[in-house]
This record gives structure tokens, sequence and C-alpha cells, in this order.
């Protein structure tokens, strides 16, 4: 009976253990930094008539830093440069697309059920402002306008400090050509939305210490 008894406690002991030890990984850095590349596609419907770029461009990057204020939320500030070129189809053009969005963050995994300890999802959302500059000789179509980022990310943590993630992000363009006096024309004039996807690494800056 007593061999059994230890038997017992030492199973409940192990599985104590071990659904600790990934609990852990459910826990939240105060701070991050991230950083990620992919790709992105810019909408048609952000350039004069008779021009439209690639429907997937490279590259996608984005540089940014969070701080949780609670397990569930937080905010992040980030810096992201996207470069888009013509299609086959259209005259040829190169654009550089740089934004900087203020986001709020909210991490509901501990509310999904259906989740390993490893993954945690983030949805965050909030307002930027996009700088879009043509290269070459078409420097005369710079523009600059409000933009609305929202998007989802999926994090694996590899271990407390350091997880993998992508992040799927659709950046609204605030604007319109109509909205220029006189409208903007010619190539490399753009000011409508951008859908990115990428994939990064988010790093712990706040070593062991963790929000309540």
């Amino acid at each position: 009976m007593q061999q059994y008894l230890k038997q017992y406690l030492f199973f409940f002991f192990a599985v104590f253990i071990t659904s600790s030890s990934y609990a852990q990984f459910r826990d939240t850095s105060k701070w991050k930094a991230l950083f990620a590349v992919g790709l992105n596609y810019p909408t048609t419907d952000g350039f004069v008539k008779g021009t439209y770029a690639q429907p997937v461009n490279l590259p996608a990057v984005n540089i940014g830093i969070q701080h949780m204020l609670k397990r569930q939320y937080g905010v992040k500030l980030d810096f992201g440069f996207n470069r888009f070129k013509n299609d086959d189809d259209s005259p040829e053009f190169k654009i550089n697309y740089t934004r900087i969005n203020a986001q709020f963050i909210y991490n509901p995994s501990e509310y999904l059920g259906f989740l390993p300890a490893r993954m945690q999802t983030v949805l965050h959302s909030g307002p930027g402002v996009s700088f879009v500059k043509p290269l070459g000789n078409l420097g005369d179509n710079k523009q600059t306008f409000l933009n609305l980022n929202l998007g989802f990310e999926l994090h694996y943590a590899i271990n407390k400090k350091l997880s993998i993630y992508t992040d799927i992000a659709y950046l609204y363009g605030v604007t319109s050509l109509e909205d220029y006096d006189p409208v903007l024309s010619g190539l490399g004039a753009f000011n409508g939305s951008v859908l990115n996807l990428t994939f990064g690494l988010a790093v712990s800056l706040s070593g062991c210490q963790y929000c309540d």
C-alpha cells in the first residue's frame, strides 16, 4: 500500500511540475522588442489610373517595442518600411513606404483553452502616419497621410525570453487621391492601403519581470 501511495505521489508531483513549467510560457514580459521581415501587397485603389504594383513585394520590415500594462493588454510603438514596384503591365516605378504607429495590444490567449501553452495570440490596432517617397525622378509625388493599423499576431515561445511570431497587418490609408488639390498624377503617386505578412522574433527586455 505504501509503495502504491509513493507511486501516486510521484505521478502527481511530475504532472504538477510539467504543467507549471508550461504555464510559465504564458507569462507576459512587461517589455519586449520585436523585429520581423516579410512581404507586402499595396491595394490598387491607392495608385493613379493606369499604374499598379506587383501583388507580392519585398521587403516589409517591422521594428517595435511594446509595454504590457497588464497580462491581457498593453501598448506598442513600431516603425515599418515597405518597398513596392510596378507590375509587368504597368509603367515602371519604385516606391518606399514608411510608417510609424502607436498601437493598443490585447492578448486573449489565456481565455482560448485550445491553444498549446507555448502559443499566444495578440491583437493590435492604432493610428499612425505614412510617408510615401517615389524613387528616381518621381520625387514630386511624395506624400504624407494618416493610417490605421489593424493586425493579428501568433507567437510561439522558444523559451521565457524569446519567441518567434507571424503578424498579419492591414494598414488602412485614411485618405484618397481626391484629397489633394491639385489631384496628384503621374508615376509613384500612392496613398492607399497596404497588407503586410511578416515573420520575426520577440525578445524580452524585462528579464524575469512579468505582468500581474
